[in-house]
């Protein structure tokens, strides 16, 4: 039986909250968690969008990479 291992090399990952703070404490952990494989972020973007009573949904996608060296 031969077992291979690869390293994840990039990895991208999408979050949604109600509240700012609520995704920015959302997007830190997952960072640490993401540390743990040896991934780092290596971009982020976010938006706010209102649903039609008015109401703010936020979102974030989070780019991870290997880290080198």
């Amino acid at each position: 039986m031969n077992i291979q291992f690869d390293m994840i090399e990039d990895k991208v990952e999408f979050y949604e909250a109600s509240s700012l703070k609520g995704l920015e404490q959302m997007v830190n952990e997952k960072i640490e968690q993401n540390k743990a494989i040896l991934l780092s972020v290596h971009h982020v973007s976010h938006s706010v969008q209102f649903d039609a009573d008015g109401k703010k949904h936020y979102s974030a996608v989070v780019h991870y990479k290997l880290k080198k060296g």
